[in-house]
């Protein structure tokens, strides 16, 4: 197995745990840092500045996230798997916390700019919560925005010019001033993500 695969592997790993322990939070190139276990708290060196449209072509940079927390989740329409099943998941949870959903933001942001226009990202949300946010702007910006939320992000060349992504398949988890405070792993059991979310949202 050559380095950059094991690499590869390595962060899966990593993610899995992050998601399904919910006890550390581990940053790519980073230490693992201790959170305790069933609580978020605010991470330090995750975020930053970007701009990009969501998809109905207004822009969306970071002080958009601040006022209410935020579900996001890294993915892109065409995803085989992963992404429509998580989004679907996501739906149920908007669904099952009623009126509180109104005080959550999710946004889906797309790694795959080549192919990911808003237009794209429109149609594509259409079949899940109206109220879900998608994001996609040029290569450069979509760069930035992964390396500031430490996201894996891979393309796997396939047949006759055709390609998948990899990526990070755990849901960030924002609070009301965008900062990280933890994740929700890739099916992870709907008790404990509602859990999260119920703890992130402010409470009254």
């Amino acid at each position: 197995m050559s380095l950059g695969s094991l690499r590869v592997v390595l962060w899966v790993l990593i993610v899995a745990i992050v998601g399904g322990l919910g006890t550390y939070v581990v940053l790519r190139d980073e230490a693992p840092r201790r959170v305790e276990a069933g609580t978020l708290k605010p991470v330090s060196g995750i975020g930053g500045p970007f701009s990009l449209l969501d998809q109905k072509r207004r822009p969306f940079t970071e002080k958009e996230l601040q006022g209410r927390p935020t579900a996001m989740f890294f993915g892109y329409t065409f995803c085989p798997d992963v992404c429509p099943t998580t989004l679907l998941e996501a739906t149920a949870w908007m669904k099952e916390l009623g009126a509180e959903a109104d005080r959550l933001r999710v946004v889906f942001v797309s790694v795959d700019p080549e192919r990911d226009t808003p237009e794209k990202l429109d149609a594509y949300l259409a079949s899940f919560d109206e109220r879900f946010v998608g994001l996609s702007g040029s290569r450069e910006e979509t760069d930035r925005i992964v390396k500031a939320y430490r996201v894996f992000a891979r393309k796997v060349e396939g047949k006759g010019g055709d390609y998948t992504m990899d990526h990070t398949a755990s849901i960030y988890l924002l609070d009301a001033q965008a900062r990280f405070v933890g994740v929700i792993n890739f099916q992870e059991p709907t008790d404990k993500a509602m859990a999260k979310l119920r703890q992130l949202l402010p409470k009254g």
